[in-house]
């Protein structure tokens, strides 16, 4: 499913079945470098590569400032809104990442998009299921994704 198209699935066991199949793909989002600066801001990470146009053009072989890997790596939460529903479920509890990589420097601006796997999901109790997902981040142009992440997320009944 790709495109945007939101997936919608009815409770523990029909999300159970998409166990080892891709879920769909988020819309584009578009990052820009008030952004960026503003999530510099929220985290204390004032390198120059993000915030410093002009050193980074001179200094940085992409041309201009990036993105911070925790900023891609944030908008999983926002992609998986965007990919997949479940209905019938009290919460959804965010466990834990066990695996995060960044293959791809997102340039500013940049226009991103997540793609979510369901890896396995593993019934805790009978009203708790534990969802590990696979998520890639791709950035609009280029070939390697920007962040390649795997999380666990706790889902109740």
């Amino acid at each position: 499913m790709r495109g945007g198209v939101m997936r919608v699935v009815d409770g523990l066991n029909e999300l159970e079945l998409m166990a080892g199949h891709e879920v769909g793909t988020s819309e584009w989002f578009d990052i820009h470098q008030e952004m960026v600066t503003k999530f510099s801001e929220l985290t204390g990470d004032f390198q120059w590569i993000h915030l410093d146009a002009n050193r980074a053009n001179r200094e940085l072989p992409f041309g201009g400032t990036i993105v911070q890997g925790f900023f891609t790596l944030s908008l999983i939460s926002m992609f998986r809104n965007q990919i997949l529903e479940i209905r019938g479920v009290s919460r959804l509890i965010n466990y834990g990442v066990n695996r995060v990589r960044f293959p791809e420097v997102v340039q500013v601006p940049s226009r991103v998009r997540g793609v979510q796997t369901i890896v396995s999901a593993t019934r805790q109790e009978s009203n708790t299921l534990r969802v590990q997902s696979s998520f890639l981040v791709e950035i609009e142009g280029k070939v390697k994704p920007a962040c390649v992440a795997e999380t666990v997320t706790l889902v109740y009944a």
